[in-house]
């Protein structure tokens, strides 16, 4: 199965939160073909765009009866809250059903106490860029997801962006200090590279753009070229010019990569300090 798939979904695809990523999640399944009346969410708060979708089909805060055969459930909640949401959730799991859960630092061990020991179920950490169809998701599987479970994962979560699936979960403290706070890194980037041009002389607006557009640029440059970070890194730098000026600051005791390697490290700590 893959996301053009999604148009042939007889089945009902339940989401469960429709915040910022949750909402973008099924955004791109519905402009990947899924069919309203095959969506459901569960969600207290709906925005004025998922009320307007109930007019289409879309079944908004259903009861279990009223839900139909569940393909799959998509946990997009706060984490905080998952212990009091989750076990709601056993009502609209059929033997058929995935579950997956989008929630940093909730465990699968978590997800089978609060849920279900027999559910087949998948925890993923997607990232930001998701809600402009540019993400990437790393997902690991329990025992009891199926070849055919997990293409669907890989179409529902695909509507967003890349997918990789592993399968040790204890990667996923590293992952989720990566790419799932690494956006927050690139912001912080063009943050201090505005800055740091206002404080050369630039007018601060200015600068603001010139960071903001170089950023976004070399961004793309790196996802279209087929050249590695490094040789793409070689190729900007003349010998003995301005950038290499620059990179030698950068690359030097204390520079970007020993605090990067902190900064990750840091990150992946507190992720399996909030996964207990």
């Amino acid at each position: 199965m893959n996301a053009r798939s999604l148009a042939h979904l007889n089945k009902t695809i339940l989401l469960v939160g429709a915040g910022k990523m949750g909402g973008a999640m099924l955004e791109g399944w519905l402009g990947l073909g899924l069919e309203p009346q095959h969506a459901a969410v569960l969600e207290p708060q709906p925005s004025r765009e998922i009320s307007a979708l109930a007019g289409r089909g879309l079944r908004i805060n259903p009861a279990a009866n009223a839900a139909g055969d569940v393909s799959a459930i998509v946990i997009a909640v706060k984490p905080q809250v998952a212990a009091d949401v989750i076990p709601t959730l056993a009502a609209f799991v059929g033997a058929g059903t995935v579950v997956v859960s989008i929630m940093a630092g909730r465990t699968l061990d978590f997800l089978e106490q609060t849920l279900s020991q027999r559910a087949a179920l998948v925890r993923a950490m997607p990232n930001t860029p998701a809600a402009i169809g540019r993400g990437i998701t790393v997902a690991v599987p329990n025992v009891r997801v199926s070849a055919r479970q997990r293409e669907l994962v890989h179409a529902l979560l695909s509507a967003t962006g890349a997918v990789e699936w592993i399968a040790d979960e204890g990667l996923m403290d590293a992952v989720t200090a990566v790419s799932g706070s690494g956006p927050a890194y690139v912001f912080l980037l063009a943050e201090a590279l505005a800055q740091a041009g206002a404080a050369a002389g630039l007018p601060r607006e200015l600068a603001a753009r010139l960071a903001r557009a170089t950023v976004a640029g070399a961004g793309e440059l790196l996802q279209r070229s087929p050249l590695d970070p490094a040789t793409l890194r070689q190729n900007v730098t003349s010998p003995g010019g301005t950038t290499a000026a620059a990179l030698e600051v950068l690359r030097g005791p204390q520079g970007l990569a020993e605090l990067m390697d902190k900064a990750v490290a840091a990150a992946t700590e507190r992720s399996r300090q909030l996964a207990g």
